[in-house]
């Protein structure tokens, strides 16, 4: 539409006699020569009607356009040069003719012709391409259409790519009659002239956007990013180059929103209609802003929805009050009667549309009075706590205001869910996990760099041989997994069976027992090979993180769906992400933590701005790899809408995983399920079952548990049979030990020093992380899913870990 240049073919002109070869005498070209200043053009003779601007109407922009102007570049005067001078006359058109290419550029530098037509027919008396480059070169020339006029063939239509290259819009074949000639420039002045001229009226919407104090975003109907405005680079941190061309869905969300904001919202838009509302954006920093949001559907060609513009402003952009207002709000806040709701949301229209003045009127105070409005009724939880304590402080002896200050220092930190180490900060197992973990590293600026996945994933290895379906398993391989439903089952006997490729197999089984082919409408061999390039993207020479810890935290999260409140609370899009999100939660992983990575300046790092770096590429690599060839591409027969339902979901569990948010999804699971569902029991009451479906059943809460299983699935070692927790034990400690040495190879700051191979207890560092990490989590997920058998377990493992940690126990 203008971005690029196109180029039409005129061959709908006849061509009528032949060309005056009169008309390039000497005598007369050079007294056009001679004729004012050449530099500037020769006008021609001026229209005989005088000048009216023409109306255009642009979508609700009312534009003027002037007669069209004109240049001419024809090195010597001919019948096709008057042909087009009569033309010019006839249309009136403003219209100047050129002999020399200097004069041709000066001319059109200073007037920025609406068209220039170039006699390309003669190469000996200037090179017409090499004049079209120039012209293209001047600024503002991109809305200009350039014609070359060119023989007409005698033989084999020539190509006119040459003629695009050099930036020609169209190629007009020589014909000098007055008639065609004055068609071509009618299809010309209604066609890509107008075209032009509208979308350099677009510079001044794109100026005004560039100006604009609100932060505007411009996406494609796949909702891929196509522009955001400075205004949006600075509340957000993001640079243009880091967000266009990426769909929304890669942009870091912000946990603050309710879980189903998101489906509410594109339910709307796709519908074509305007949504607006209170969102949380989260900026390149990690912090969320509260915005007020309007998203709107922009219909085009087909008449269907072809962008989506969101105009985000920051609340706090228009809720600056006096204090005394702010006092009555917070004071509004803590009265719960509906009666005194309506009367504060009065009262604050009332007030504030006063304080609205200005020539731009009624549109620009009833923006503001809605985003105000919705400031104060739809409001995070967190604010009305601090507002509640605002309004205490301020009838409060001094002792109270001043602890009420403490309070709030602490409620404003980002860190709310993150216990401090308290008495555990003596001991340097704990001190170690908790720094290796939960912390993305000490940044350190030096030369050492950690080349990750320069390489593209692995394709599926040509030598394996997974059998065609459930029924071809070998017996010896069918046979460890005949207890593959139960807690007992032994990971390790499968992957010594399956030669260290116990995923697929697995895989296979329990995808079966689910119907996860009957739910995503695939052929079991599309899931056979989907599961094998998987498992070839996990590096089997990793001690822990590899195919077999992929199917150990599958087991456990099939498992965990099969509980009764679990399946109560999940429907069966929600089993299906979890058991993909279990099987690709770790793939492509290195060995190394996200500290360490972080520490190397690695790739991924790098890519992923230090945060959630393998977590993020664990499920980027995820779908990469699922979509990128339809003989494994499990997604390609589910509807749009499930699939990015499906993708979501897949993504959040994988992102869950990630240890720095740890005691914020335990604490939140906790606070939203476990302690509701503890009143509800000790309560009773007829209404009992309708309550609890509804604490289990809510969307947001759906999420958590969801994140939950994964977590506890993932670092479930601990809980499983005392034999198997063992081999887990040393197989991570393996890895931490050999991030150590490397660390201390390559001079990078080592992040868990307690993990020397020389030095380290293993019985330690586990009785440490299951004090730290394990204990409140599996209490809480065993309180949600009732796992009698698990917990029994994981008490004797503990007490077990304990005496192996004092020697009584060897392993």
């Amino acid at each position: 539409m203008g971005c690029a240049s196109s180029i039409h073919i005129s061959d709908r002109v006849v061509y009528h006699g032949k060309e005056s070869e009169d008309s390039h005498s000497p005598q007369q070209t050079n007294a056009t020569q001679h004729q004012g200043n050449p530099a500037s053009g020769l006008p021609l003779k001026p229209p005989s009607c005088k000048t009216t601007l023409t109306e255009v109407q642009f979508g609700p922009m009312k534009l003027f356009k002037d007669p069209l102007q004109v240049l001419l570049v024809f090195a010597k005067e001919d019948s096709q040069s008057n042909g087009f001078c009569r033309a010019c006359e006839k249309a009136n058109y403003r219209c100047k003719m050129a002999r020399t290419p200097e004069s041709a550029l000066e001319c059109f530098s200073e007037k920025h012709h609406d068209l220039v037509i170039i006699d390309h027919r003669h190469s000996r008396h200037f090179d017409a391409e090499a004049l079209c480059r120039s012209m293209r070169a001047v600024n503002s020339s991109e809305n200009t259409v350039i014609v070359a006029v060119v023989k007409r063939p005698d033989r084999e239509e020539a190509s006119v790519m040459p003629l695009i290259n050099a930036g020609f819009n169209r190629r007009y074949v020589e014909n000098a009659n007055m008639m065609a000639c004055y068609n071509e420039l009618l299809q010309l002045e209604h066609g890509e002239v107008l075209a032009q001229f509208k979308l350099r009226a677009g510079n001044a919407i794109f100026t005004a956007l560039e100006q604009s104090q609100d932060a505007i975003e411009i996406t494609s109907e796949d909702q891929v990013i196509q522009y955001v405005n400075p205004a949006y680079e600075s509340i957000m941190g993001y640079q243009q180059s880091e967000l266009i061309g990426k769909e929304i869905i890669e942009v870091p969300k912000s946990e603050k929103n309710k879980p189903d904001l998101l489906e509410t919202i594109n339910s709307c838009i796709l519908k074509g209609k305007e949504w607006q509302g209170i969102y949380y954006a989260k900026k390149k920093n990690g912090d969320s802003v509260q915005q007020n949001v309007k998203i709107t559907p922009v219909t085009g060609q087909g008449g269907k929805i072809r962008h989506y513009v969101s105009i985000n402003r920051p609340l706090n952009d228009n809720n600056k009050s006096d204090k005394s207002s702010e006092r009555v709000q917070a004071e509004s806040q803590t009265d719960i009667q509906s009666s005194k709701h309506k009367d504060r949301r009065k009262g604050s229209l009332d007030v504030r549309s006063t304080t609205s003045r200005g020539s731009d009127g009624s549109s620009q105070r009833r923006h503001s009075s809605m985003a105000r409005i919705h400031s104060m009724t739809i409001e995070a939880p967190i604010t009305k706590v601090i507002n509640i304590i605002n309004a205490a402080q301020e009838s409060s002896p001094m002792p109270v205001a001043e602890a009420l200050d403490r309070v709030l220092e602490i409620l404003r930190t980002t860190e709310l869910y993150s216990p401090q180490l308290g008495t555990k900060d003596e001991d340097p197992h704990t001190n170690d996990l908790v720094g290796g973990l939960m912390t993305d590293g000490l940044r350190r600026l030096s030369g050492n760099e950690y080349i990750l996945s320069t390489k593209p994933p692995h394709h599926l290895p040509s030598h394996l041989t997974t059998p065609l379906s459930l029924n071809d398993i070998p017996p010896r391989i069918a046979q460890t997994m005949e207890n593959e439903d139960s807690w007992d089952f032994d990971v390790f006997t499968l992957e010594a069976a399956t030669m260290k490729r116990p995923l697929t197999y697995l895989g296979l089984k329990i995808f079966s027992r689910f119907g996860v082919c009957e739910f995503l409408n695939c052929p079991e061999a599309t899931l056979r090979s989907w599961l094998q390039v998987i498992e070839a993207n996990y590096h089997s020479s990793n001690s822990y993180h590899n195919s077999s810890h992929a199917a150990d935290v599958l087991h456990a999260t099939a498992y965990f769906l099969c509980k009764e409140r679990v399946k109560q609370s999940l429907d069966p899009i929600d089993e299906v992400a979890a058991l993909i999100a279990a099987t690709v939660h770790d793939v492509d992983h290195p060995g190394r933590t996200n500290s360490f990575l972080c520490n190397a300046g690695s790739e991924l790092a790098i890519l992923y701005n230090d945060t959630a770096v393998l977590e993020s590429h664990h499920a980027a690599l995820a779908f990469q790899i699922s979509t990128r060839d339809d003989k494994c591409n499990i997604f390609k027969n589910i509807e749009r809408n499930e699939y990015r339902t499906l993708r979501q979901a897949i993504i959040d569990m994988v992102l869950a995983t990630e240890m720095t948010k740890h005691f914020e999804h335990v604490n939140k699971f906790v606070n939203s399920i476990n302690k509701p569902l503890a009143a509800l029991e000790e309560n009773g009451g007829s209404n009992d079952e309708e309550s609890v479906k509804s604490v289990l059943t809510s969307p947001e809460n759906r999420i958590l548990v969801k994140r939950m299983l994964i977590k506890c699935a993932d670092i479930s070692n601990p809980c499983r049979p005392q034999e198997l927790c063992i081999e887990w034990a040393g197989r991570i400690s393996e890895e931490y030990f050999a991030q150590t040495d490397e660390e201390k190879r390559q001079g990078l700051p080592v992040v868990m020093p307690v993990f020397d191979r020389n030095t380290c207890s293993i019985p330690k560092s586990q009785i440490s992380f299951i004090d730290y990490f394990i204990t409140d989590m599996f209490d809480a997920w065993d309180a949600f899913a009732d796992l009698l058998i698990l917990c029994s377990i994981w008490t004797i493992t503990s007490s077990t870990g304990k005496a192996w940690m004092s020697g009584s126990c060897t392993a």
